[in-house]
């Protein structure tokens, strides 16, 4: 009771702020999302990602041992596939000499301590930018699931750490975790994305990857049907708990700031360590308020990464990594 309790004793100074802080965060928590494609010594910045590349392998290689540098021990890797390898299929996902594949050998090869997580969906390889196979105007769940099994393993046999499914198929972390131990493969781990929202944050990334959703007839306009509609909060616990009971190592929600109630919600409600995305519209609204002056884009770049970890966030993928480990090796 005041006046003998004062809770401003405990801010009086930057040295007992720090003290007494709740929350810490450190190039550990981070994960870097990163854009491959084809050819050599190449590399093009997304427009509406300012300071995000997509980069050929040899100059990814070189940008993996940066991050490694500063800290940063894990990446989760997506293709820009070229348009003459897109099918109703996916086939080329699962090419042992694909792009991905080859993507995953050259990291570990190059920096054997980076945690390689790839992308784990059809969007980059289908004709017609959906998750999953098309038939009848619908994206089919179980036909998909196979064609994610074949991605996932052949993922493990480039020498991935985890395969991460970000397609939302009912049951496609149990069809993966089987086919990985039928395999050979039990130590390779499986980051879901678990409650990924179908949101419209996902605008940039699917710039930089060419992998929206196609107007064409017979064709769903978006990804509604699978991913999660945003309005809704007990579907995303029990996706996480179904996902955690298929055997998932760790659980990802997606977007971030937008969905910390989720985060909270999910952590509290499972037993593995929760990921979350800082997707892709979230990092171009900063950029672009930034560039503008409207906000000061370190300061609220570090913030929005604290509140993300508060809300229980174990692993942080954000696009953001490389810039705020630099500020917090200082």
């Amino acid at each position: 009771m005041f006046p003998l309790q004062r809770d401003r004793r405990l801010r009086t100074n930057e040295s007992i702020r720090s003290l007494v802080r709740e929350t810490h965060l450190s190039p550990n928590d981070f994960m870097f999302p990163m854009f491959i494609a084809e050819g050599k010594n190449f590399q093009v910045e997304i427009p509406s990602m300012p300071g995000i590349y997509r980069r050929s392998l040899d100059l990814t290689v070189k940008e993996v041992k940066e991050l490694w540098n500063l800290g940063i021990k894990a990446v989760n890797i997506y293709v820009k596939v070229d348009d003459k390898l897109k099918d109703n299929t996916g086939k080329e996902a699962w090419n042992k000499n694909g792009l991905m594949q080859d993507a995953i050998r050259a990291i570990k090869d190059a920096v054997p301590g980076m945690i390689v997580m790839p992308d784990v969906a059809l969007d980059p390889y289908s004709i017609y930018g959906h998750d999953g196979i098309i038939e009848k105007g619908q994206v089919i769940n179980d036909a998909t699931n196979d064609a994610l099994v074949k991605m996932a393993v052949s993922h493990a046999e480039a020498g991935a750490d985890f395969v991460a499914p970000s397609d939302m198929m009912d049951g496609r972390v149990l069809a993966i975790r089987k086919a990985l131990e039928q395999s050979g493969h039990h130590n390779v781990g499986i980051m879901s994305y678990s409650a990924k929202y179908a949101s419209s944050f996902y605008g940039p990334f699917r710039e930089a990857l060419d992998s929206a959703p196609v107007d064409v007839n017979e064709v769903p306009k978006d990804k509604k049907t699978y991913q999660m509609d945003y309005a809704n909060r007990i579907e995303a616990i029990r996706e996480a708990l179904h996902d955690v009971e298929e055997g998932a190592d760790i659980v990802m929600v997606k977007p971030g700031i937008a969905y910390l109630d989720i985060v909270r919600e999910i952590k509290n409600a499972v037993n593995v360590p929760v990921s979350v995305y800082q997707v892709s519209g979230e990092y171009a609204m900063v950029k672009a308020a930034a560039e503008r002056g409207w906000l000061d884009h370190d300061k609220i770049m570090i913030e929005q990464l604290h509140c993300i970890k508060r809300a229980g966030a174990d692993i942080i993928s954000t696009y953001f990594a490389k810039e705020a480990a630099i500020i917090l090796n200082r």
